[in-house]
Formats: C-alpha cells, structure tokens, sequence
C-alpha cells in the first residue's frame, strides 16, 4: 500500500443550522488546513434519524458538490447519526438497502473496501467514505481534532517507546466473539508495537495505549487509560453507535470523550456477526502501514453498512 487520504482528498460537511456543526467544522477546516472549496454547507434535520427522503436529499446534494474531487468526508455534527436502521457514514458508502430494515441481524452487503489496497476509494470504488466528529461537546470535540493532529508521524520511529495494542476478552462470551481473531501477544520490535491479549473485564490503569478492542455493553475504568494521540477504541455491542437515547449500554462517545481518536459502534441490531465490526489485525495492519484512521476502520469491517464510524479521519499516527 502507498499513500493515504489527505486534507486535499477529504470533504468537510457543515449542518449551518446546527450551532455545533458550525463551531467543530470550522475549527476543523483551520486545524487540517481543508481547501474552501471542498465544504460543503447545508440545512439538515437536528434529530437522531433521518428519513429514506431526507437522506437521499442531502446525498444528492453532496454528490451535486464534490462529484469526483473529494475521497472521502467528515460530517460535522452528533445528530443526525442514522437513516432508519442505517448509520449515515454507512448509508453514504454502502447505499440504502430495505432488506437490510427488515432484518437487522441479516447479512449486509460487503465492502469493495474491505481490506483492499486501495488509497482512493471514490475514484476506485465509487464509495465515499464518511466519519462524524462527534463528541459529547464542542470542546471535547475540539480536543478530539488537536489528538488527531498531534498524532501525525508520532509512531513506529526508531529509539521511540513502544505503542501498546490491547486485545480484551471479557466474560460476556457473545460480546468476545473476536478473539477469535485476535493475533498472538508479544512485541513487534520493527513496528515499535507491544501486542497484549487481555483477559479482563477491563482495564485499569494502562499506559500508551493505541489499540483497545473489547467486547462489553459498558466498558468500565476507560477514565483511567492513557491513549496515544490517535488511539483507536471500541467495544463489540449492540448499539454503541445509538447517539440519541437511553438504552443501558456505553456509547462512541464514551471512548472519544475518554481520549480516543476514533471509534466504531452500530446504529440497530447487528447481532453478533464478525463481519460488522472492525477485525483486529485488518485494523492493526492498515493502521501501522500509514493509513488515516478513517482508512483503517473502513477497511476493517466487511458489512458496514449500520456501521457508525466516528473521530478525527486524517489521523495517521505511522505516516512517513
């Protein structure tokens, strides 16, 4: 693989009648330096869901705009983070898909994406990607851009400390249904990584944290972590990509509000398929061979398409 998506390959979408989509997209344009004309302003709903008509109105309006010039995008707001049983970042790239409503625990289509080489996805593959800077508030969100920033080119160095990768599994055996996938433990010297498989019902305490998968409704401790300026972050769960209402179990949010610089979780019931959710060495891989972050989640999960991704999309702690 060579290269990775820049400023000048991503979009940045402003919901202007969202006083929290103004505040994060511009400070986002002036953080990762985005080209004017590669922002799009738009009027879209402030509530969790959007309509199949409302969605198809605000995608053609961003097909309109970019047409072939942007590979990907950040969608700058919380809400709306769905469409119907779809999240909005994997409706963009995956297309609507009715069936799918009908049964959300059926299989969803698979991801050209998935684990490809390829470092244009819309040119290649007609796909555009999308993450959301969500946070729990403006400031966090603020925080969570400066990490993404910061960590540009910060890892993988010779002499520097290692990087920790933390692989949990849990007692809930359904939410851990990954470790089945998990690489073996041990250090990886020539990527400056530490490989852990953990099991815990969480951690506590832990230092230089890059990775941390787990499979939990609530993870607990998360405060106490120390992640890396562009830590990746999720747990396998139902509904952790549900922004908007109670439903007993953590969100996205949690992990970027505790330091996180991206995260993953489904926006209806996934069950517990592999196949929608990140897999641990996809992500591992394209992370540590230069990949944004956005990169390296998308090409990490098969059937994305009630996928919410989430974080600061240029973040590209092994760059060169």
């Amino acid at each position: 693989m060579y290269g990775r998506l820049t400023s000048q390959d991503l979009g940045v979408v402003i919901n202007v009648d969202d006083p929290y989509s103004v505040q994060v997209g511009e400070y986002y344009i002036r953080a990762r330096k985005i080209p004017e004309d590669q922002v799009l302003r738009l009027s879209l709903p402030i509530r969790g869901a959007l309509t199949l008509a409302e969605f198809e109105d605000f995608r053609k309006q961003v097909d309109a705009f970019y047409g072939d010039r942007v590979q990907a995008l950040a969608l700058t707001w919380r809400l709306p983070y769905a469409v119907n049983c779809h999240a909005i970042t994997g409706a963009l790239a995956m297309g609507y898909d009715p069936q799918l409503c009908a049964n959300t625990c059926g299989a969803g289509r698979v991801s050209r994406y998935f684990a490809s080489p390829s470092t244009k996805p819309h040119k290649d593959l007609g796909m555009r990607l999308s993450m959301l800077l969500a946070a729990r508030d403006v400031d966090s969100a603020k925080a969570l851009i400066d990490r993404g920033v910061k960590s540009d080119g910060t890892l993988g160095l010779r002499g520097g400390l290692p990087a920790n990768v933390h692989y949990v599994t849990t007692s809930d055996s359904v939410r851990s249904v990954r470790q089945s996938l998990f690489p073996p433990a041990g250090a990886v010297p020539k990527l400056g990584l530490n490989v852990k498989l953990d099991q815990t019902e969480a951690l506590r305490g832990a230092e230089r944290v890059l990775i941390y998968m787990t499979g939990r409704a609530s993870v607990d401790w998360i405060d106490t972590v120390g992640f890396l300026p562009g830590a990746l972050a999720d747990h396998l769960t139902s509904f952790g990509g549900v922004l908007d209402k109670p439903h007993g179990q953590m969100t996205v949010l949690a992990w970027i509000h505790a330091g996180a610089t991206a995260s993953y979780g489904t926006a209806s019931e996934p069950c517990a398929h592999l196949q929608k959710f990140p897999h641990p060495q996809a992500l591992l891989s394209f992370y540590v061979q230069g990949s944004t972050a956005l990169e390296a989640y998308w090409k990490s999960v098969a059937w994305p398409q009630q996928g919410l991704f989430v974080g600061e999309p240029l973040a590209a702690p092994f760059a060169r």
